[in-house]
């Protein structure tokens, strides 16, 4: 089942740790010490291992084939300084768009824009993280 513009999921917590952040910076092959000890701030793109925190009931459904599917983009959008370690983050999905488009094969090709609202303890939306996600036409451009 698809579920249209404006579905939220369930919101779930995302507790930013030291370890988690320095691991992921040296995953980046990242030496920048901005990424290590008790202060440590997240790299830009850390917010999407939060789907390792996300139990599956908040996730809302796209509806697509997985077989199918494609991940066409991904944004991070900061709304002040990135989360610390030791931040603890409430984080919830939301269908943001939906959209189709002729396929260059035939067929047609559907869209759905996903974001993430990370917000902190006092409810300040702190970031956002947006992906587009897309299925890919039917073999034999059946939709």
């Amino acid at each position: 089942m698809s579920a249209p513009v404006g579905t939220r999921g369930e919101e779930f917590e995302v507790v930013v740790e030291r370890g988690k952040i320095a691991e992921f910076a040296a995953a980046m092959q990242s030496a920048d010490p901005a990424y290590r000890g008790a202060e440590a701030v997240v790299p830009p793109t850390f917010l999407a291992s939060s789907a390792f925190w996300r139990p599956d009931s908040a996730r809302v459904a796209v509806g697509f084939d997985r077989r199918r599917l494609l991940h066409g983009e991904q944004e991070y959008v900061f709304h002040g300084p990135p989360p610390r370690a030791g931040a603890r983050l409430r984080a919830v999905e939301r269908v943001e768009d939906r959209y189709a488009k002729p396929g260059k094969r035939g067929g047609e090709m559907r869209f759905c824009v996903v974001v993430t609202e990370f917000r902190d303890a006092e409810g300040t939306l702190v970031a956002e993280a947006r992906g587009t996600f897309i299925e890919r036409a039917a073999a034999g451009g059946a939709a």
